[in-house]
């Protein structure tokens, strides 16, 4: 028998959870981070929901179950994995968001049970979002994707020093690259019209100035935090 738990169960308990969703490179592991320290929230940032301490075990994930998940652990190397086209990585992508649900949302249940408000960054889709959680709790940051491509081994974090090593290792490392940059910008016909969610939406256009304190103030209006 699958085990099932309906929407409005799931609403109640995550009444004090707030979610950040959208594009890549607009903000939102900034603003979560920002946030939490700010209102004295539980921080929830990338990746919360497994592979981190007290969070889900990936020895639990299930090849059967979690197939998307476990690739990782079934691939042959890295080079295949950052060789797949950008149709297979997004088809991959949009599989591993649909088995993390079950695993986001039990996580996020239980970090909220202590009654503080909880701010995550998520990848919990906005048609799942919608049954789940309310406009006030829920805000989608917006982009340009062709910065993301651009600029995304800007950041100076761990996982992306990883990444440019393996790059780097391939066979060919330059079509490699272009490969892993034209996932950036793929445009698949299926996506979300992120801009037209039903949520609130702030649309970032300035990439060149400091605008943290201006959108922190945004979103906290927003969710009426203050």
């Amino acid at each position: 028998m699958k085990i099932s738990i309906n929407d409005n169960i799931i609403k109640h308990y995550l009444k004090n959870v707030y979610f950040i969703n959208g594009h890549s490179y607009t903000g939102k592991s900034t603003m979560v981070k920002m946030l939490s320290e700010r209102y004295d929230m539980v921080f929830c940032g990338e990746n919360y929901q497994s592979g981190m301490p007290d969070s889900f075990p990936s020895d639990k994930l299930s090849r059967w179950k979690q197939p998307a998940l476990c690739y990782f652990d079934t691939m042959s190397g890295w080079e295949e994995w950052l060789n797949l086209s950008p149709e297979e990585h997004w088809r991959w992508m949009q599989t591993c968001t649909q088995e993390c649900v079950e695993i986001e949302i039990a996580e996020l249940i239980k970090r909220a049970a202590g009654g503080k408000k909880v701010i995550v960054d998520t990848n919990i889709t906005p048609e799942v979002l919608h049954a789940i959680s309310d406009y006030q709790h829920v805000a989608i940051m917006v982009g340009n994707p062709a910065i993301a491509a651009k600029r995304f081994f800007d950041r100076d974090d761990s996982d992306k020093k990883f990444m440019m090593e393996q790059i780097k290792l391939c066979k060919d490392p330059g079509a490699t690259l272009a490969n892993f940059n034209a996932w950036l910008e793929y445009k698949p016909p299926d996506d979300y019209d992120w801009e037209n969610t039903g949520f609130f939406t702030y649309n970032r256009t300035d990439y060149e100035n400091d605008t943290r304190d201006e959108v922190l103030s945004i979103l906290a209006r927003h969710f009426e935090l203050d």
